[in-house]
């Protein structure tokens, strides 16, 4: 019965865009309980500074070489062999498994060789104990980005034969991993219960798909060609896709590597800020983008110009009508949510202050994130990774230049820093630097929506007229 439930086929967008979107609020509530158990039992200090700080390079491999495959290269690539035949798409996708798994544990294991050296570029504020932990728990984590990898191109290619319903538990079961790690792994390993727990929420993701891959056809093959036509493809449209995620990750690095410089828990207080905000990107623009992507995909390689304009138009203005009104209600209850739900334990008056105006600063610029998200998939449904390539670097230049100056007027009495205290009411805090951390992202996002919003606008028709 749960194999028939899960094998479920959802070929409707919206419909798919719903079921996302449920699986997505109930795991941000889930997210919401698990920052709550980790503002609870750490508060924000050294050990969970230690903790982000430690997803960084694990995520950056996850974000680059995972992420940035799938999006941009795995899924039109896949749906072009399946136009022609399914038993050629199974194959490439066979060849696809056994090259992605050789190189990603090859570049795992050299990281982890590395990771001491790295983490100076990472978090440069830590020193003695603190880098020490932020090192044991990185390399426990450098577990994810295999067993994720594995997972994401199964969600992949499963949202392309429409079964959303099993790709939008991998999220829930993910962060159950993380919450049976913080309740039963922290009492008795400490802070690397938490790393530990990442690995298995990883495993979990992988384990809930797998089953349904194979029931749609796929087996595994002793493919290893490095010549393979469609491996070759990815690789081309990998390349300028992981440069623009590559510079999404830096702009996450650079965050981390200031604030390791500025007050303790500075790095936890972004990071809190930054998951109370994700529940609403992730409920509306990364739901309505993963169920429209496959179809755009689809309508580019069929030369269905109707389809592809009449399936963008309806989940931009879907997007942009859910997102302004709801992140403008989280920007005016900001310090609400932050007391309801991180208030407890070690997490002091001081920490809610700061995170909630944190959290302001990221509502900010939700819209902006939603439609990057947006416009990126659909130049990847085009098969253009460079125009959204360059749209991310131009905004993570913003951002390291928005992070030092806006860090570095918040750092002593002055109009702005003035301006900042009377608004979100931080009269006699210190560490109020880490505020101009978040409103760098935001403004870098809006910054990077408007070059990707005008390229679109002026290749959208040429890209038609030649393509479709």
């Amino acid at each position: 019965m749960l194999k028939k439930i899960f094998n479920i086929q959802t070929k409707n967008i919206t419909f798919a865009a719903f079921i996302l979107g449920a699986a997505s609020f109930f795991s941000a509530l889930l997210g919401l309980f698990r920052d709550r158990l980790l503002a609870g039992h750490f508060g924000a200090g050294l050990e969970l500074d230690a903790y982000y700080a430690a997803f960084r390079i694990p995520d950056f491999i996850s974000m680059v070489l995972i992420m940035g495959a799938i999006s941009a290269a795995i899924i039109p690539v896949f749906n072009e062999y399946l136009v022609r035949s399914r038993k050629d798409a199974f194959e490439f996708l066979s060849n696809l498994f056994n090259l992605f798994l050789i190189c990603l544990i090859i570049v795992l294991i050299f990281l982890m060789i590395f990771t001491p050296q790295l983490m100076n570029l990472i978090a440069p504020g830590f020193s003695g104990e603190k880098k020490a932990l932020t090192v044991l728990l990185t390399r426990i984590m450098f577990l994810s980005p295999i067993l994720l990898g594995i997972s994401n191109i199964i969600s992949s290619i499963l949202q392309v034969f429409q079964r959303f319903l099993i790709t939008s538990l991998t999220p829930i079961v993910y962060n159950l991993g993380i919450i049976f790690g913080i309740i039963f792994l922290v009492p008795k390993m400490g802070v690397q219960g938490l790393a530990w727990g990442v690995a298995l929420g990883a495993f979990l993701h992988l384990l809930i798909q797998a089953p349904i891959l194979f029931k749609v056809g796929f087996r595994l093959k002793k493919a290893l060609d490095f010549r393979h036509p469609g491996f070759l493809k990815v690789i081309k449209l990998t390349i300028p896709r992981s440069i623009g995620l590559a510079a999404m990750q830096i702009n996450l690095i650079v965050v981390t590597a200031i604030a390791s410089t500025l007050t303790a828990g500075s790095i936890a207080v972004f990071n809190l800020a930054e998951g109370l905000a994700r529940p609403l990107l992730t409920l509306i623009a990364v739901s309505f983008s993963l169920a429209a992507f496959p179809t755009l995909s689809l309508s580019f390689s069929r030369g269905d110009k109707e389809k592809f304009n009449q399936v963008f138009s309806m989940v931009f203005s879907r997007t942009l009508i859910l997102i302004l009104p709801l992140s403008f209600l989280l920007f005016l209850m900001r310090d609400f949510v932050v007391s309801i739900i991180l208030r407890v334990g070690k997490f002091g008056l001081v920490d809610t202050h700061l995170t909630a105006a944190c959290l302001g600063m990221f509502a900010f610029g939700l819209f902006a994130q939603s439609l990057n998200l947006l416009l990126a998939n659909t130049f990847y449904a085009f098969q253009d990774t460079k125009t959204p390539a360059f749209a991310s670097v131009a905004g993570m230049i913003a951002n390291i230049v928005f992070c030092l100056v806006f860090v570095r007027l918040l750092s002593f009495p002055n109009s702005f820093q003035q301006f900042f205290v009377n608004f979100f009411n931080l009269q006699k805090i210190n560490g109020m630097e880490v505020i101009g951390l978040p409103l760098a992202v935001s403004l870098s996002a809006i910054f990077q929506f408007l070059i990707i919003f005008t390229l679109f606008n002026r290749k959208k028709a040429l890209t038609f007229n030649k393509t479709l």
